[in-house]
């Protein structure tokens, strides 16, 4: 079991180096997939499919239908839409929020963007290394689903989003306001009961 952890800690981590590569508009949430990982998070295969291919349609619509789109990054968690980044005016920041909203499937929308100038590589650089840093905290506190939790840093505010019961939730960000470096954090989660928390822990690879 301590083998399985180390090997999804490390495989988070290298998912996390190269996203901090990505300079603007990205999907945060869709480049890793890989099956352990995959296979130890509570939303079913489908709706980390479903997810990932909501990112990417959510990046073409930005750069079709927002001005200067490039500094938006898109998460989707459950259907579930977190815009964060830097637009360039309040105008920019409404019309990214209602171009998403109007994208099939989408459950909500959490609109985050700053309306500010992009964010310098270095900037980005320790976003990555907070990201980290969380997601390995998360992972080794045995009383956090680290895997089912998705972490997102933009200039060092941390969000969380994943299917937790009430105290998960609150224990992981108990955990990510004691990391390194972390500014403040923002929870977006989707809560579950203890009950609906045993039966996506008992049940086999889920479609």
């Amino acid at each position: 079991m301590q083998g399985s952890k180390r090997l999804v800690i490390a495989l988070l981590a290298i998912g996390t180096i190269g996203l901090s590569g990505c300079v603007g508009l990205a999907a945060t949430g869709a480049a890793v997939g890989l099956g352990t990982v995959a296979a130890l998070d509570r939303r079913t295969l489908g709706a980390q499919t479903e997810d990932q291919g909501l990112e990417l349609r959510a990046v073409r619509a930005l750069q079709d239908n927002v001005r200067h789109a490039g500094g938006i990054s898109v998460t989707s968690y459950n259907r579930k839409v977190l815009l964060t980044g830097q637009v360039v005016d309040e105008q920019a920041k409404r019309d990214a929020e209602r171009v998403i909203a109007l994208l099939p499937n989408v459950r909500q929308v959490h609109n985050e963007l700053e309306v500010s100038g992009r964010a310098s590589v270095g900037t980005s650089a320790a976003d990555a290394a907070i990201t980290a840093r969380v997601k390995t905290a998360l992972l080794e506190d045995r009383t956090v689903p680290g895997s089912s939790v998705k972490v997102v840093t933009e200039t060092s505010v941390v969000y969380l989003m994943g299917l937790v019961t009430e105290a998960e939730g609150r224990r992981a960000a108990e955990i990510t306001s004691r990391t390194s470096g972390v500014r403040r954090v923002v929870t977006l989660y989707e809560y579950i009961t203890e009950q609906e928390k045993q039966r996506l822990s008992l049940a086999p690879a889920r479609r």
